[in-house]
């Protein structure tokens, strides 16, 4: 079966963010459909579909919103429908939320702004191409927690404990990090969140000046990501 993918886009300020954007050029020739939750915009059956792909958000996951809980009905439903689902950033602490609960959420002791190095912990399909240390860029003030079975760590970094996460051996994915965006459109995003941060500039103003570094391996994530489950 052909994958067809939906994106549930959790921006709020999407006309200035537009998360998915930076996904699209990863996804050529693939059907998809893009929804943002936070609008109000009904989600569609997941049953529609053979992918589900979770985008982040400037929300925070431990401010709970009205549409998290319509969101997190439509993970569920999907997981029971054996979709493979990918969640990048708030995407990956929404997969926590709907399949675990709250409880293993937190706010970061050390927020991670800027490019940082993974280190892989466990053998898995779909970072079989990225080196160990892996690096990427990431931008979260808040995390994962003490994930509970069946979810398997597969990477962390010195900050962060659940960089990576699998629900058991079903192909269902949690990525802290945003490996979606190469160096300039990183910078770019670090730029448009300082205008709208009011909270940590100091922090991102420093990440903007740090040195980056960065192992590209967005497509190939992608590419294994959508030969899972029913869309092999």
């Amino acid at each position: 079966m052909p994958a067809r993918l939906l994106i549930l886009d959790n921006t709020v300020r999407r006309f200035l963010l537009r998360l998915p954007r930076h996904w699209t050029p990863y996804l050529e020739g693939v059907d998809v459909e893009v929804v943002n939750v936070p609008s109000g915009r009904p989600i569609p059956p997941p049953g529609d579909y053979t992918h589900l792909l979770l985008t982040g958000s400037e929300t925070s996951i431990l401010e709970p919103r009205p549409w998290f809980d319509r969101e997190a009905d439509a993970v569920r439903e999907a997981a029971e429908r054996d979709l493979s689902i990918l969640g990048s950033c708030f995407g990956h602490q929404m997969l926590v939320y709907a399949l675990s609960g709250p409880a293993h959420l937190a706010r970061s002791p050390v927020p991670e702004v800027g490019w940082i190095g993974i280190e892989r912990l466990a053998d898995d399909e779909l970072l079989a191409d990225a080196p160990s240390p892996w690096h990427t860029f990431s931008s979260h003030f808040d995390e994962v927690v003490d994930p509970p079975s069946p979810w398997r760590v597969l990477a962390r970094s010195k900050d962060c404990a659940v960089q990576a996460i699998r629900y058991g051996e079903r192909p269902i994915w949690g990525l802290q990090p945003h490996p979606e965006l190469p160096l300039a459109k990183a910078r770019l995003f670090l730029s448009l969140y300082l205008l709208l941060s009011k909270r940590e500039r100091r922090r991102l103003i420093l990440a903007m000046r740090k040195p980056s570094h960065e192992d590209r391996i967005a497509d190939r994530i992608v590419s294994r990501f959508l030969a899972s489950g029913r869309g092999d």
